[in-house]
């Protein structure tokens, strides 16, 4: 009879607070903060500092978790966009918490996401250099932008012209035109990458950030000029960036971050250290007088200094100013304050709220798996909170399970958390040395840590304080092994020594309470570091592993020598005994596991584990299954009896240090170097290994399959022209199933109509007989069937389904469309095909025949169908706006929309009026200049302050 086991399979994983793959980003309502960890997006309420809400996406078959952590967020209203490691991005409903729609295009990990004003449009940028427009309402790619010669790192929407400006680390600035789908402008002269740009909320400014040490600023060209700026003489009516100036930054490291703020008040700039700088925007009249200034200062530094020096200054300064007065960078943007972090800043991002006491709040995200949020005040920052106990800051060394498995138990290198394995949540943090391995006291009220400074620490678990710390060795503590009896423990340390130590109750002088304490006992000196230490269950056996690559085996009592084990081509990094006492596993850097019997020290069977170091490994109590964790990212289910690999569990994205399994063995945790702590439940799930060998032979054979396909086509593909357009979409593993089930479903249907033919001639002929339909069909007729396999395909992989079919098969759905067309619920989906195959095929349908007559009637009969929806809902959206006008007129309060437009016919006006200022007083500044140059100094100040005597 075939062997059964029980599969394990991820069941939660804790620990990580933020990741820096991606930045952060505030939702609209600045109430929370979009965090990436890892695979998930965390949502936390920035008030009460609690994640409210784990955006995880569902695992899918061709998709390898440790490769799809977040690497992008944006948000709009209720909806965030997310883009992964993999190249897709999923749109997810925030207040439901679940993925809408997962979008397929990018080869290579999504770099940049950024919404339109709107939220109807979406752009992405990935390391294959490519951006892609989305439609989020239709949930479909518009057209792909091809151009830039490297990872696109940044990009932003210009909403006023319908424009997208991107930034790429070939240290180029590109601006498309969206409505004719073109490279407008390629703008040159950064000297390194630029990581970072953004623009204000009015539209007036583009920065860019990059290694250089400074700053770009650039004005943006708007189509509707006023007349004063098409005078100028190197206007440009294509050019939508001119370059506007610079600005010196004060650190020396690259940018990571620019950002303004929600007002347009603050500009952020964060480098890729501990620092951000601030930068204060002033408006129009305060940039006007600081120009002034500038100016001032400068006539009369060129007065101090000699005639020569004057009349140069003097043509400085008409250059500058002339009968135009020129504000430059530096006028505008005014280096406000610098906010210097503990650690370094990963990224930022602005709060869309501001309250009353402060400019802006600034959210932190640094690489030590903190946030933190501070309040920009007008003369100083001021650090509002932090989140820091949800996980460790550092790697996660030791995770270890209490008797009843109900708290566990992990260190790192400054701090050690008690948690809840169920829940997941942080019950203590107690600061301690660099843990390295603890283990729980019987009783579960205490708890002893090895530290790397060869200290013992003993924790109060109940208190959640360290309560004593023993000096233990004179090297760091490698591994702790609990005696079976519970009396006491055993240490193993680099200092060469085992030592052996009993548990004692005291109470100190001064002392109110009595604590727990640990007393040296016996101790056995070895010739090498002392990596692990193993006690058998019976109390016998004790094991030592070495750093000469061999495992050394001693009886307990006597402490004499027992069994030498060797074999490992490298140290020994982990071992575990199984229950029975009859097993001994051992884990090491060779990447091997080998299996020993403790009766003889025979090795039974080595087994090449992992394609890294094997860093954990454990029994699972009463069996000879094992599971064993290494730095390639994996943990492993062994069957020590069989010498069978039974299952590998994907999930964690760094190397796997530690492992701990349950008493029952029903359930494992994990931790690892991406400070993540993930534990696997047993289910009732029965797994065959033949079955297991079988899908990992067919994964093998995908992947091969897929790197073959890469390496045949892409590696050919030329670089793409300037400007150039591509398809949205990419062909996946989904596309492909949906191109073979419209074709098979194609099939079925005509050898279906075929059979209806030949039992109509029967019937004809008077030979009667029930025609019975094809029971694959479920009972559909030839044309739902194929609208049931067309209607399966997901919007946004349509037009590759689409494009991969033939033509003459897409000519066939050309013949139901028509009838497709009179089903309410599926005229968008006709009307999409429709579009789809026209595009794609126009040169085949022009030149076909039999095509023109089905083209004509789906002209016919396709556009009326689409107009009467769009009127319908045109109605629909036309009857709510005027009750929403009743409803705000009933209640006395004006609607957001209404507030909307009056601010913006406000705003216009405000603009013509500043137009005609400026126009006055450049025509005031003409005559001015006029009388200036025409008298003396004397004559001048006189005429200049009568002047101004006139204009007041």
């Amino acid at each position: 009879m075939v062997k059964s086991y029980l599969r394990y399979e991820p069941a939660a994983c804790f620990g990580v607070i933020v990741s820096v793959e991606s930045k952060i980003a505030y939702d609209s309502s600045g109430k929370h903060l979009l965090v990436p960890a890892l695979e998930k997006i965390g949502i936390w309420h920035v008030r009460q500092g609690l994640c409210t809400k784990t955006l995880t996406p569902l695992p899918s078959s061709n998709s390898k978790a440790p490769s799809n952590a977040v690497t992008s967020i944006s948000s709009s209203s209720s909806r965030i966009a997310s883009g992964y490691a993999q190249g897709t991005i999923r749109i997810w409903d925030s207040k439901k918490g679940m993925c809408e729609t997962t979008l397929n295009g990018h080869k290579g990990a999504v770099t940049a996401l950024r919404y339109n004003k709107l939220g109807s449009l979406l752009a992405s940028g990935g390391k294959d250099n490519d951006i892609i427009l989305w439609d989020v309402v239709a949930e479909t790619g518009l057209f792909r932008l091809r151009g830039h010669r490297d990872q696109v790192t940044d990009l932003v929407f210009l909403d006023s012209g319908n424009k997208l400006v991107t930034a790429s680390k070939d240290k180029f600035l590109r601006a498309w035109d969206l409505d004719t789908q073109h490279c407008m402008q390629i703008i040159s002269g950064h000297h390194s990458e630029i990581w970072s740009i953004d623009i204000d909320p009015e539209e007036k400014y583009l920065v860019t950030g990059s290694a250089d040490p400074e700053l770009r600023f650039y004005s943006i060209n708007h189509e509707n000029k006023t007349d004063m700026n098409k005078e100028l003489p190197t206007e440009n009516k294509w050019e939508v960036l001119k370059s506007f100036g610079e600005i010196q930054r004060q650190s020396k490291d690259r940018v990571a971050t620019v950002k303004f703020n929600k007002s347009g008040n603050l500009l952020a700039c964060q480098v890729a250290g501990k620092t951000v700088e601030i930068f204060r925007v002033l408006d129009e009249s305060e940039s006007k007088r600081k120009a002034k200034r500038r100016i001032s200062r400068k006539e009369k530094k060129a007065a101090k200094e000699g005639r020569e020096a004057t009349e140069k200054g003097e043509t400085d300064i008409e250059a500058e100013g002339g009968s135009n007065l020129v504000v430059t960078v530096p006028d505008i943007f005014k280096l406000h304050q610098i906010l210097w972090a503990g650690k370094k800043i990963s990224s930022i991002s602005f709060s869309p709220v501001t309250s009353k006491n402060s400019l802006a709040t600034l959210a932190l995200s640094l690489n030590n798996n903190l946030l933190e949020f501070h309040a920009i005040e007008s003369s100083s920052t001021t650090k509002l909170s932090a989140i820091e106990i949800q996980g460790h800051c550092a790697d996660v060394r030791s995770v270890t399970l209490s008797s009843d498995n109900t708290l566990l138990m992990s260190t790192s290198h400054n701090a050690i958390k008690i948690w809840n394995p169920t829940t997941g949540s942080c019950l203590h943090t107690i600061d301690s040395g660099y843990g390295l391995c603890g283990l729980f006291v019987p009783g579960n009220k205490y708890a002893v840590v090895g530290t790397k400074g060869g200290t013992l620490e003993i924790i109060d678990i109940r208190s959640g304080t360290c309560v004593e710390v023993v000096e233990a060795h004179g090297g760091s503590v490698q591994s702790i092994a609990l005696i079976p009896d519970g009396t006491g423990f055993l240490t193993g340390s680099a200092d060469h020594d085992v030592k052996f130590w009993e548990f004692q109750i005291v109470q100190k002088t001064g002392e109110v309470y009595k604590h727990l304490t640990a007393s040296p006992g016996r101790s056995l000196k070895m010739n090498d570091d002392v990596l692990v230490v193993a006690v058998s269950p019976d109390g016998k056996l004790v094991a030592v592993a070495l750093s000469d690559n061999t495992v050394k085996v001693f009886y307990m009592d006597s402490l004499k020598f027992f069994l030498s084990l060797y074999g490992h081509n490298l140290p020994v990094f982990c071992m575990d005994i199984s229950s029975d006492g009859d097993l001994l596993v051992t884990g090491s850097a060779d990447k091997n596991v080998r299996i020993w019997g403790l009766v003889f020290g025979d090795i039974h069977k080595s087994l090449f584990a992992h394609a890294d170091s094997v860093m954990g490994i454990k029994f699972v109590c009463n069996t000879h299954y094992f599971f064993s964790v290494g730095k390639d990212r994996l943990v492993k289910y062994w069957d020590a009896d069989k010498f069978e690999l039974l299952l590998t569990l994907e999930g964690h994205h760094a190397e796997v240090w530690c492992l701990a399994i349950s008493n029952r063995g029903d359930f494992i945790v994990t931790g690892s170097h991406d400070r993540s702590i993930r534990r696997w439940d047993r289910t009732e799930e029965q797994l065959f290994i033949e079955e297991e060998k079988e899908k990992r032979l067919e994964e093998m054979f995908a992947l091969e399959t897929d790197n073959a396909f890469e390496n045949k086509y892409a590696i050919k593909e030329e670089l793409p022209e300037e400007g150039a357009v591509a398809l949205a979409g990419k062909m996946t593993q989904e596309t492909l199933t949906g191109t073979d089930s419209i074709i098979e479903a194609l099939d079925m249907a005509n050898g279906e109509w075929k059979r209806i033919a030949e039992h109509e001639v029967e019937k004809l002929k008077g030979r009667v007989s029930a025609f019975r339909p094809n029971i694959l069909m479920l009972g559909l007729s030839p044309s739902d069937y194929i609208l049931r396999a067309l209607s399966s395909v997901d919007t946004n992989d349509l037009e590759q389904v689409l494009l991969a079919l033939p033509f003459s098969d897409n000519l066939e759905l050309f013949l139901y469309l028509e009838s497709w067309a009179f089903i309410p619920d599926k005229v968008e989906l006709v009307g999409n095909v429709a579009a789809i195959v026209v595009r794609l095929h126009h040169h085949q349908l022009i030149s076909t025949v039999s095509a023109k007559p089905l083209v004509t009637r789906l002209e016919d009969s396709v556009p009326p169908k689409v107009k009467e929806f769009k009127d319908l809902i045109g109605g629909n959206l036309a009857a709510m706006c005027h009750l929403e006008q009743l409803m705000s007129m009933r209640s006395g309060v004006v609607s957001r929309d209404v507030k909307t437009k009056l601010w913006e016919i406000r705003s216009c006006n405000a603009k013509r009026i500043e137009a005609r200022e400026d126009t006055k007083q450049e025509k005031k500044r003409k005559k001015k200049q006029k009388k200036l140059d025409g008298g003396h100094g004397q004559r001048r100040t006189q005429v200049y302050m009568l002047r101004c005597i006139y204009v007041y």
